[in-house]
């Protein structure tokens, strides 16, 4: 198990590494291009050797990639849908030339229809289209969204339902997922003391499988269980609390996982990674 955090690649894509590395990540997650849109960067295998190349020197072989806020696999406008199912799979094979162990990407909402279980459908159509054919080295993964409005991904029923749909080349990587702590508690799976999590990870390993989940995103939650929003707090000053963070990072279930801080980024970065290094027994 490897504790990170999200750092920004800002400048050129070797500065992710060498950003890490000095906040004391043992692992780390950023974006190849833009979160909020416009053109990617092109990646040749000249850009990709100086990302391997620095990732190395500072002493990280697993990092992962996060995909752009604005893809929306449910939009019922063909162009945003299309856009999103292009740059995933682009990001997809950008991760595989860096060498990235995975992507993980929101899904969208289902704003634009009444009907979520068509939105549902069309998610799962887009996303086959996204894995048709792919089998690069760079894993795909769902991230559980915090319910708010009609965003789709919020209940384990759901990401089960979309990723037991999907269908992956012969022989590539299974689909995975992400679970983000602070979303999941803001969708009301509580994780505030060792029962609430063991409970929570046995929801979790019924719907989803828990050899599904590959990584976290370890954040705290400023909203209360079940308020449904999406607001990151600091390890240990939030509602879910210190308990919470120390069972889920030490137990036997989640030791194949990483643990991607995406804490707020007001200069105590460094802080919530020592305190969930401490927390680790």
């Amino acid at each position: 198990m490897l504790i990170g955090m999200h750092v920004s690649a800002a400048g050129k894509l070797e500065n992710a590494p060498k950003n890490a590395a000095e906040l004391g990540c043992e692992t780390f997650q950023f974006y190849t291009r833009s979160p909020q849109g416009g053109p990617a960067a092109k990646i040749d295998d000249a850009v990709a050797k100086k990302f391997r190349t620095a990732c190395e020197s500072q002493g990280f072989k697993r990092y992962a990639i996060h995909a752009p806020y604005y893809v929306n696999f449910a939009s019922q406008d063909p162009k945003i849908r299309h856009a999103s199912i292009g740059v995933i799979r682009q990001e997809l094979e950008r991760g595989s030339m860096l060498g990235a162990e995975s992507l993980m990407t929101h899904l969208g909402s289902a704003r634009g229809t009444d009907d979520r279980r068509t939105a549902v459908k069309t998610t799962i159509k887009a996303l086959n289209e996204v894995l048709d054919g792919y089998r690069g080295t760079t894993r795909f993964l769902i991230e559980i969204a915090a319910g708010s409005g009609l965003v789709l991904g919020s209940t384990f029923e759901e990401i089960a339902e979309i990723v037991d749909a999907l269908k992956v080349a012969p022989g590539a990587l299974p689909v995975g997922v992400c679970f983000d702590t602070q979303h999941a508690f803001a969708s009301g799976y509580d994780l505030r003391t060792k029962p609430a999590v063991e409970a929570t990870l046995k929801k979790l390993d019924k719907t989803v499988g828990l050899e599904r989940v590959v990584m976290s995103h370890a954040n705290d939650s400023k909203p209360a269980l079940g308020e449904r929003k999406d607001r990151h707090e600091h390890i240990g000053l939030g509602q879910i609390g210190l308990e919470g963070f120390r069972t889920l990072v030490n137990h036997p279930k989640t030791q194949h996982w990483l643990f991607m801080l995406e804490t707020p980024k007001d200069g105590k970065e460094r802080q919530d990674i020592e305190t969930l290094k401490s927390l680790r027994a």
